[in-house]
């Protein structure tokens, strides 16, 4: 039973993607409740079912008070059999009723609403670029993901366990007190208005609140994340405390804006508390006044009164329901902040993927400055023949980086075109277009998992023995097989903790090496590859990189000239542009800046700040 209810939506199913998603908060649930649509038509249904059932039994109650006026004999004689029937209803009918309802509540919307929107969303926020990444903190990218399905799945919760059961009981509610007296709706409707003016007062300050308090919540994420990522740098330059004071701000923030949502609560719930004795003392006191008069029976009064004592416990309910159902859509709405931000670097229509042939690379008037109007690259027009390893030097923002990073096609470039074999790289998948470029970065950061979900990420479909031979060539093997994690597992299967942080800087450049040399992609770009090196195993790498060259396009940023000096030709980066270009012995004849970065360099590093 439960599995049927549960496989009822597939919260996986396909879905047409879009890159702009609705950015207003209906169009956007409305968006993800597609695929439920048949489920909560049937949901609303039950639950207004059940709302008029627990109405029935309300007026069934007084007509009993009025059936037990008789003799036992009589009332068994006459109604016997109608309680019977009653009595099966209430025992049988009733209960199967409120399980359709509960179980369509609670294991086929709650489980399923919430993992849509988290896969939905997830799905969406990893199609976004670099760029976008670089803009805000993991930390609050990642709470935002989280909290927002919850908090979507409790509104869906309240339209149909509260929201909608409330309003067809106030209205089966007003039927019944019409029925038994139309003068019983007077108190009703007067303290309905009322009702509706709390409910007014409450919401318009709620929604607001709430987002401000879920924003807050987001930033003390954020802020606690980027400490616990940065805790070497923390614990490095003894700033605890300084650590503490910036959380404190946003925590401080935080409980501020958490006291402004629950004042709003309190004084909702003092006018409430007033509101509904003026709803007792009005349709009972209204009741047993029209029974004076003999206009009335008893059990109109009993049932007017059972009626209003459960309206006064159902009213707080209602309330909260309906805070929760805004505050819950506050968090969403602080939500789509993230989920709902369009994705700007998409594949052009059309997009084709990339087919390589030889391997030429031609920047051709490529400027970039990050929107600043200066840095990065500026008209930059350079050819790297098919094959060619090229190596970069250039002081500190001349554009090393600016360049990778548009070839990786991690940016769009703001001026000029980038081709590879003739293709145009905006007209390409980037999918297709980094499968055929390998990269080893300085900041050789690694997954949470094992070495050999790490090593295979270069290639998946790699075979073990594959696997272990890249890992040999990277110099790695040796020490991955003694690496032992916390839970026990040994070798390949041992976990590097976050960023790789478990290994040793020379270790986790050692595993990027041999996951780029197990990709084996025919573009290579290296970015201080040897960097986190010691001498000796860097010249026992250094072979094994020029063994990577063989037959690829490369190009290597450098600040330790003598891993580039072998290169086919160097270049020169200084303010965006290409300053020098040439062999080795060719640029330090010609006396230049390269020839000053080599004059300046201590222990084999260059250093442009002395030349600069």
């Amino acid at each position: 039973m439960f599995r049927f209810f549960e496989n009822l939506v597939d919260p996986y199913c396909d879905y047409p993607e879009t890159d702009r998603p609705p950015t207003r908060l209906w169009p956007f649930m409305r968006e993800y409740a597609r695929p439920f649509t048949r489920v909560f038509w049937v949901t609303a249904i039950l639950s207004v079912i059940v709302a008029a059932v627990e109405i029935g039994l309300i007026s069934y109650m007084g007509r009993v008070v009025d059936i037990l006026s008789g003799t036992p004999a009589e009332v068994w004689e006459s109604h016997g059999i109608e309680l019977i029937l009653m009595a099966i209803f209430i025992l049988l009918v009733r209960p199967v009723l409120q399980l359709l309802d509960v179980l369509l509540l609670n294991n086929t919307i709650l489980p399923n609403f919430g993992t849509l929107i988290r896969w939905r969303a997830h799905k969406h926020v990893l199609r976004q670029s670099v760029g976008w990444f670089e803009n805000d903190f993991a930390g609050r990218i990642a709470n935002r993901i989280m909290q927002t399905p919850p908090a979507a799945g409790e509104v869906v919760f309240q339209v149909f366990d509260a929201i909608t059961f409330a309003l067809a009981y106030l209205i089966g509610a007003a039927f019944l007190l019409w029925s038994a007296d139309p003068r019983l709706l007077i108190p009703l409707l007067f303290w309905f208005a009322l009702y509706g003016l709390l409910i007014k007062w409450t919401v318009k300050r709620v929604g607001p609140a709430s987002q401000a308090a879920s924003d807050a919540r987001s930033t003390v994420t954020g802020r606690v994340v980027d400490s616990y990522s940065n805790i070497h740098s923390v614990k490095m330059f003894a700033h605890h405390d300084r650590e503490l004071e910036y959380a404190k701000d946003a925590i401080e923030n935080t409980r501020r804006t958490f006291q402004t949502e629950m004042r709003i609560y309190t004084i909702m719930d003092g006018a409430l508390v007033a509101l509904n004795g003026l709803l007792i003392v009005g349709v009972v006191g209204w009741g047993i006044a029209l029974w004076m008069q003999g206009v009335a029976s008893v059990g109109v009064v009993a049932a007017a009164t059972a009626l209003t004592l459960r309206l006064n416990a159902m009213t707080g309910w209602i309330m909260w329901a309906l805070t929760t159902f805004f505050r819950q859509l506050g968090v969403v709405a602080e939500g789509m902040e993230t989920i709902a931000q369009p994705i700007d670097l998409v594949d052009g229509k059309g997009a084709k993927a990339l087919r390589l042939t030889a391997g030429e690379i031609r920047f051709d008037g490529v400027s970039h400055h990050y929107g600043r109007g200066a840095g990065g690259l500026d008209r930059l027009q350079l050819t790297i023949r098919p094959g060619e390893k090229v190596g970069l030097i250039g002081r500190s923002g001349a554009g090393k980086s600016t360049l990778v990073k548009l070839l990786l096609r991690f940016y769009d470039s703001e001026g000029g075109r980038i081709l590879i074999d003739g293709q145009d790289l905006t007209e390409v998948t980037q999918d297709s277009l980094r499968q055929n470029i390998g990269m080893v970065q300085q900041d050789s950061s690694l997954l949470h998992r094992s070495i050999r979900d790490n090593l295979l990420y270069g290639r998946p479909e790699a075979s073990e023995l594959e696997m272990i031979a890249a890992a040999r060539k990277a110099h790695a093997h040796d020490f991955i097989m003694d690496l032992e994690d916390p839970q026990g597992r040994r070798g390949y299967d041992a976990h590097v903790g976050e960023r790789g942080v478990k290994l040793s800087g020379g270790q986790r450049q050692r595993v990027t090496l041999a996951r780029v040399i197990l990709k084996d992609a025919p573009i290579l770009l290296l970015d201080e590859a040897t960097s986190a090196l010691d001498s000796e195993v860097e010249a026992a790498i250094q072979e094994t990189l020029y063994g990577m060259m063989e037959g690829k396009t490369v190009i290597a940023i450098a600040h330790r000239l003598s891993t580039i000096a072998q290169m086919d030709r160097i270049l020169v980066l200084d303010e965006g542009k290409i300053a020098e270009e040439g062999s080795h012995e060719a640029l330090l004849a010609a006396g230049g800046l390269y020839a000053q970065f080599w004059a300046r360099q201590s222990g084999g590093f260059l250093n442009t700040e002395a030349a600069e």
